[in-house]
Formats: C-alpha cells, sequence, structure tokens
C-alpha cells in the first residue's frame, strides 16, 4: 500500500535555499518505510545548521511525489520498502529534469542492490548504523562535488560484482570503447576519480589547477552522458 506524502519543514514549490552547488542549506527528502527511522534521521540532521530535512515519505512512490513537489537538493533512500522500492524510485527521480541527487541508506548484505542504484545514478551510499557526524559530512562533501564512496568501499563493491567470465569481458570492452571517447586528460581524471579521488587529489596529483579539474570532470559526464562522478567511477573500474 502506498504511504500518503508527508511534508516536511519546507513549504510547497521553490527551495528554502541554494542547493548544494549554492552555498546556502541542502534540503533533504527522508525516505523510508520505518517512522522511527525518518524520526531519527530527521533528528540527526536538524543539529546541523547547513542542512534541513525538507520532508519525509514512507516509501518509493511517496518519495517521488514528494520530490517533484517540494524539489530537494539530496534524498536519502532506504532500498527495501513495500510497493515502490528504493531502486525503481532512485531510477525515476534520476531520470527526471534538474533530478534531486540520492544517496542510498542499507545494511551491507545487498551489494548488488547498491551497484544498481549507482549505475542509475545515485550519488552513494550510506549504512544505517553511520554516525550522524558522517551523515552531515557525506551531505557536505556531496555538496562540494567530492565522492560519497570512500575508496575502500568503492573498492568492496566492485569486486563484489565484477566476477569474471564473458559478462565481465563485454562490460570491460564497452567500457574502454566509451573512454575511447574522452581525451588524454580526461581519461587520466576518470582514472582518478575511479579511485576515489577528491578534485583536489587529482588538481594535485595530475598537476592541474582545481577549475580545469571541474571542467574535465563536466566534459566527461557530458561527453559519456552520465549522470554523476560515481558513475564515471563505475565506468572506469569496469575498464580495468
Amino acid at each position: 500500500m502506498t504511504s500518503a506524502p508527508q511534508d516536511g519543514p519546507a513549504p510547497d514549490g521553490a527551495p528554502a535555499g541554494p542547493g548544494p552547488d549554492g552555498g546556502g542549506r541542502t534540503r533533504v527528502l527522508l525516505v523510508d518505510d520505518d517512522p522511527l527511522v525518518r524520526s531519527g534521521l530527521a533528528l540527526m540532521l536538524g543539529g546541523a545548521s547547513d542542512v534541513e530535512v525538507a520532508g519525509e515519505a514512507g516509501d518509493g512512490d511517496a518519495a517521488c511525489a514528494l520530490a517533484r513537489r517540494l524539489r530537494p537538493d539530496v534524498v536519502l533512500m532506504d532500498i527495501r520498502m513495500p510497493g515502490t522500492d528504493g531502486l525503481e524510485a532512485t531510477e525515476a527521480l534520476r531520470a527526471a529534469p534538474d533530478p534531486p541527487e540520492v544517496i542510498i541508506l542499507t545494511t551491507f548484505d545487498t551489494d548488488e542492490h547498491v551497484l544498481r542504484a549507482l549505475r542509475a545514478g545515485a550519488a552513494g551510499f550510506l549504512l544505517k548504523d553511520t554516525r550522524p557526524e558522517e551523515i552531515v559530512g557525506a551531505l557536505r562533501r556531496l555538496r562540494a562535488g567530492e565522492p560519497v564512496l570512500s575508496p575502500s568501499v568503492a573498492r568492496r563493491l566492485i569486486a563484489h560484482v565484477a566476477g569474471g567470465g564473458d559478462e565481465a569481458l563485454r562490460r570491460r570492452n564497452r567500457a574502454r570503447e566509451r573512454l575511447a571517447l574522452l581525451s588524454g586528460r580526461e581519461r587520466e581524471v576518470a582514472a582518478a576519480i575511479g579511485r576515489g579521488a577528491s578534485n583536489a587529489q587529482i588538481a594535485e596529483g595530475l598537476f592541474m589547477s582545481l577549475p580545469t579539474v571541474k571542467t574535465h570532470v563536466s566534459r566527461i559526464l557530458t561527453k559519456l552522458d552520465l549522470n554523476n562522478r560515481v558513475q564515471i567511477a563505475l565506468l572506469a573500474n569496469d575498464a580495468e
């Protein structure tokens, strides 16, 4: 049964402040079928001056409807919910015009589901037992255009699904064909993103200015028709 959308502190329509790129508060939509989880997350995030809980939803359908109305910057999305689950909702949200970022909330026994969400355009994932300050830190990194997945977690996810055989070979060949569309410098940036490097680390390692790195990242996203840097990372690792 579909849960009705639950409005948060924000009024209908326009966001209260600049989005993740604008330097204001990050407006977050909480999506989980457990009201206690949502309440706990709202309490955690309420202590951060640069984060606003824009609303809450109990399933994927409600999340999509509320996201269209409230236009949050980020959706914190559970995977396992009745009706439309978090994977389907992530795909729907990221396919919409001007989509919010999505961070998946999960337990680590669903790696393959998380990877599907990342391929659909989710910016990363957090474990359900993540400390409050780490959740806020992830939102701040996302606003700054930095990775939400740590290198160790990215490697573990990719190793879990990489496997071997014909499918792995086909995936590798497809990834290499797509990366061949990039310039040499863009491929270097993509490889660094695949290793989990931040823009600042890429700038230092490749002797570039930070604006130049950001320009390369934007060009990679445009040329390869990708949603975000996590998809760049997945593609770069598929090619290895």
